[in-house]
């Protein structure tokens, strides 16, 4: 079964570790701007790390004119053939999810690999807002998560209303 990255946003504080331990792993240099993922700050203490979905059906993979952009199916990664990549950015501005990044010091787009099934970024993160999970787990968090949410609105409602009385 394919494995994910799962992201909890309650408990990333913004560190920016998982930048930092990426761009070493794939630059050999600590520099966040070359990171695969990416910290965006809302408040202090408060971050929303962003990487690649991993799409079954990448529209980056979809735009490339040289076809660099492809899936493994049975891995569950979303791959660049650096040897093929033009950098002309058209996966870029065609990621919904603003996941693809343009490498300015080797001209090439770069995005999250999963670092081939082990992903530096959720051994490293202290807080335990990076993990690597199987796929079938984040269909049941989100799950869990959404029954929560139909409960409160549903319950609160009919609870004030028995309060009410």
């Amino acid at each position: 079964m394919a494995k994910a990255l799962k992201i909890d946003l309650e408990k990333c504080v913004g560190c920016r570790t998982c930048e930092m331990v990426c761009s070493a792993k794939h630059t050999n240099t600590i520099n966040p701007y070359r990171s695969c993922i990416k910290v965006v700050r809302e408040k202090e203490w408060e971050g929303v790390p962003m990487t690649c979905a991993q799409c079954e059906d990448p529209q980056c993979g979809a735009v490339c004119p040289v076809k660099a952009i492809t899936r493994d199916d049975k891995m569950g990664i979303v791959r660049i053939d650096f040897d093929k990549c033009i950098g002309c950015r058209m996966c870029v501005a065609a990621c919904p999810f603003g996941a693809m990044n343009f490498d300015a010091v080797v001209k090439k787009v770069s995005k999250c690999d999963l670092c081939e099934g082990d992903p530096e970024c959720a051994k490293f993160c202290f807080y335990r807002a990076l993990t690597y999970v199987d796929e079938s787990e984040l269909a049941t968090d989100k799950r869990r998560a959404a029954a929560k949410k139909l409960s409160d609105t549903v319950r609160k409602p009919a609870e004030t209303a028995a309060a009410a009385k």
